[in-house]
């Protein structure tokens, strides 16, 4: 309870309104939680996160002020309502499902925990949940399996309370579903004795950590009946690999029980008995040749009595068992007691096998001497399979079938374990897919799937069948390599795996591509165990990523060093835009032929005062792939707006102002209603808005952009497309396009007319535009000889250092007020 409350008071110091630091940190842990975030401040909301918002289809300006209960389904609003006021009063912060109804009416399972806080000086409710429709699917499909089998299926915790079990369980004890859960096994043992066996079985089960096998006990029925029940019980663990209780199966083997009672009884009994039950009954001799059986050994052996007759056991068995079933008969032999039970694969005549459980005892004759081995086998082949299906849905991945985060590090451990043993490297891929996000959420979760089921598929074609990969979450994977010679084989395999992630996929009926960066760390040089080597491959995966995406890093310090410098500028950037940080500088661009200004570019700059003047290669890159893109991107055309807005009511000219685009901003559902807004806010008329998107970009997803452009362009909005001629486009492809201007990349002005390659390329870049009614626009223009060339091919503008550096307002007022009274020479600024 104490520690309930230290949590309580350290949530609501988190968020309270009263302290003027502890907010941003608050944000920034939302931020960089996995889970969505509200408050609800009496009944109603007053924040949520951005997560939120993804997951429950509604905006925020749809959620703020909304009844906080109204999208819960409504048989569970009484529950969700009551959690609420156990959180207010302190009773409760255990988490609880729900079923909520998102904004496209679809019903998705959520898992939530509650915290009061003080917001604004009251009581409020902060609440954290997660979507876990996904699991309660997989759940409810191995659910219907276990309610459908005939062996009893249970989970216990730690104190051997009922947590779940099937109708088998229920109906073997005579209790209703609701009687039996939460019982204690105490409960229903008829005895000490019983009591202490069970007690037995989960200790040693947990101590060990291993599985027990043919364990029997006597239970007591509702109805006061003794019966008697055998079964296998295992360790149940949580996520993170920690023992939460048991579980096992189990069948009622009371009439077994009872055969082997009249089997001392009467022989002739005891032969009819066999014969009847269901369970196979053999006896061999000591050599382990049958000599007595019924008929239920004949079905599951696939042998007819005659081939069974005096055959040995080891011709229906598995040659790996062959060895356990020899064992167990030659202690039984030694000691004389019999075994509880053993497994025993059994290699049936038509080849197919099958997984049984045996029990065995001496058997002597009249005068107490060894004669042989009797005993009891069942078929627990159904049991076997569900055991294993349950083990691997523990252990992978259940939508590619890799193994999942928890079974790679027990791989990678065992893999480092070996190579320090065998003074070996070794090898830890960590890959990212680059635009993931982008494609699942344009295209949608199915795509998503599809996609990665696809990537699965390409690695595993990737890599030799000793190589190992794994999925941790999201479009993140591991690949452990092993036995390699030199950093020249993992080089190549990195270059094999980039170029078959690039390859085309089929998505919705859209050709996509995406790639992938990938980190490598290697044993025993970045690390000697596996936490190690896993987070210096993801620090290089990161270099990678910030180098241009694509491309693969082998991890070094040098790269922890830069890593290291990522975190500042990514924590720093999450707080410029409230602390004022960012600014634009304009550059201008001239008409070739009348040497007016026409028009100008909004160029983002960052002054940090701990980092200083941060360079826009080294920031903008982390806010795409971070979403902060997306507000700044806003501020920026707001920004650049009202300046335009503002160098007209000083009564310059008006001049058309560009504002430069990524893929993550286009992609944004909102982007054209929020220019819309900026435009009505700023009072600037949207021809005077140019934006611009690279070439890559728009390449991208054709299909998906090209509408957005249109919406936009039919706004009256221009479009451009920047650093022209580095993409893939075609003349067919680009009149495609709803754009205005083509923006001939710099690299191609470079050395002009010099250059005879750059001098073909640009000439034919102006040649296309032209033939498209397309305005041409040369970048980084910076000589008299280049802005000749460019004017004598019939190039439109001209932007670069020849004419003006990128400058701040003020100074482009002057630039334009004096170029708008006589025309400014090029070259002097």
């Amino acid at each position: 309870m104490e520690d309930k409350n230290e949590r309580t008071k350290l949530t609501e110091r988190l968020f309270s309104s009263e302290d003027n630091n502890l907010p941003l940190l608050a944000k920034d842990i939302i931020s960089n939680a996995g889970v969505a975030i509200y408050i609800v401040h009496n009944s109603q909301f007053v924040y949520v996160s951005e997560l939120y918002q993804k997951l429950t289809g509604y905006a925020e300006k749809e959620l703020i002020g909304e009844y906080s209960l109204k999208n819960i389904h409504p048989d569970d609003r009484d529950k969700v309502r009551k959690q609420a006021i156990k959180c207010l009063k302190k009773e409760s912060f255990e988490p609880y499902e729900y079923r909520y109804i998102r904004k496209d009416n679809e019903i998705r399972y959520i898992l939530e925990t509650v915290a009061p806080i003080i917001h604004k000086g009251e009581r409020a409710t902060l609440g954290s949940f997660m979507d876990i429709t996904e699991r309660k699917i997989i759940e409810e499909k191995y659910r219907n399996i276990l309610e459908n089998i005939q062996e009893g299926y249970f989970e216990v915790d730690l104190e051997g309370n009922f947590t779940f079990f099937n109708n088998a369980v229920s109906r073997v004890l005579g209790y209703s579903r609701e009687e039996l859960m939460g019982m204690n096994n105490r409960q229903y043992t008829p005895d000490k004795d019983s009591a202490r066996k069970v007690f037995q079985a989960y200790h040693h089960v947990y101590e060990t950590g291993e599985p027990l096998n043919a364990v029997g006990w006597h239970i007591i029925t509702k109805q006061g009946a003794k019966r008697y029940i055998e079964g296998s019980i295992s360790l149940l663990k949580d996520s993170q690999g920690k023992p939460i209780g048991f579980r096992g199966i189990t069948h009622d083997v009371t009439e077994r029980k009872v055969a082997e009672e009249a089997l001392r009884q009467s022989e002739e009994k005891y032969r009819n008995i066999l014969e009847n039950i269901q369970e196979a009954y053999f006896e061999v001799d000591l050599a382990g040749n049958f000599i007595f059986f019924n008929d239920s050994l004949c079905r599951i052996t696939g042998g007819t009595r005659e081939e069974l007759m005096g055959a040995n056991y080891t011709r229906f068995s598995d040659p790996a068992t062959s060895k356990n079933v020899f064992l167990a008969f030659n202690k039984i032999f030694k000691t004389g007691e019999a075994t509880e039970g053993f497994d025993w694969l059994i290699i049936r005549k038509d080849g197919s096998k099958k997984y049984i459980e045996a029990s065995a005892s001496l058997n002597k004759d009249a005068s107490g001497k060894p004669i042989g081995f009797r005993g009891v086998i069942r078929d627990i082949t159904e049991r076997k399979r569900i055991e294993q299906e349950l083990n691997h849905m523990a252990t992978h991945d259940a939508l590619t079938g890799l193994p999942n985060r928890l079974m790679f590090s027990q791989l990678l451990d065992h893999a480092i374990q070996s190579a320090q043993r065998n003074k070996k490297h070794l090898a830890v891929f960590f890959i990212d897919l680059d635009r993931f996000k982008i494609i699942n959420d344009s295209l949608g979760h199915e795509a998503g799937d599809t996609l990665l089921k696809e990537m699965a598929l390409r690695f595993k074609q990737s890599l030799r069948t000793v190589d190992i990969i794994g999925r941790l979450g999201g479009d993140e994977f591991t690949i452990l390599v092993e036995d390699f010679n030199d950093l020249k084989q993992v080089e190549f395999l990195a270059k094999k795996i980039l170029n078959t992630v690039m390859q085309p996929i089929a998505l919705m009926g859209e050709e996509c591509r995406v790639t992938a960066s990938i980190g490598i760390s290697v044993f025993p040089k970045d690390g000697l165990d596996e936490q190690s080597l896993m987070k210096n491959a993801d620090i290089a995966m990161y270099f990678a990523k910030s180098e241009g995406k694509n491309n693969f890093q082998f991890y070094s310090e040098n790269i922890r060093s830069m890593s290291n410098e990522r975190l500042t500028i990514e924590t720093n950037l999450r707080h410029a835009m409230e602390r004022n940080e960012f600014y634009l500088d304009y550059q201008a661009k001239l008409d070739l032929q009348t040497r007016a200004i026409t028009g100008v570019e909004a160029l983002l700059r960052w002054n940090n005062p701990y980092l200083g003047l941060v360079a826009p290669t080294q920031f903008i890159p982390i806010a795409e792939e971070t979403g902060m893109i997306i507000p700044i991107g806003r501020w920026v055309i707001k920004t650049a707006c009202m300046q335009n807005v503002a160098w007209q009511k000083q009564g310059l000219p008006p001049v058309c102002m560009s504002v430069n685009l990524s893929l993550r901003q286009l992609m944004y559902e909102n982007f054209a209603e929020d220019v819309k807004t900026i435009l009505n806010e700023t009072r600037m008329a949207s021809e005077l808005l140019e934006l611009e998107i690279t070439e890559s970009t728009v390449m991208h997803n054709p299909k998906r952009l090209v509408p957005i452009l249109s919406k936009l362009k039919k706004m009256g909005i221009r479009m451009a497309i920047d650093d022209f001629g580095t993409g893939y486009s075609s003349l067919a492809q680009i009149k495609n396009f709803p754009i205005n201007t083509l923006k001939v990349d710099r690299s191609f002005i470079r050395n002009l007319p010099q250059d005879t390659d750059n001098k073909a390329i640009t000439e034919a870049v102006i040649f296309m535009g032209k033939s498209l009614k397309l305005k041409v626009v040369a970048e980084g223009v910076e000589t008299r000889e280049q802005a000749k060339f460019l004017k004598d091919q019939i190039c439109d503008e001209m932007q670069g250092f020849y004419f003006s550096k990128p400058i701040g307002p003020d100074g482009f007022a002057d630039l334009l007020r004096e170029n708008s009274v006589s025309g400014t020479d090029p070259g002097r600024q």
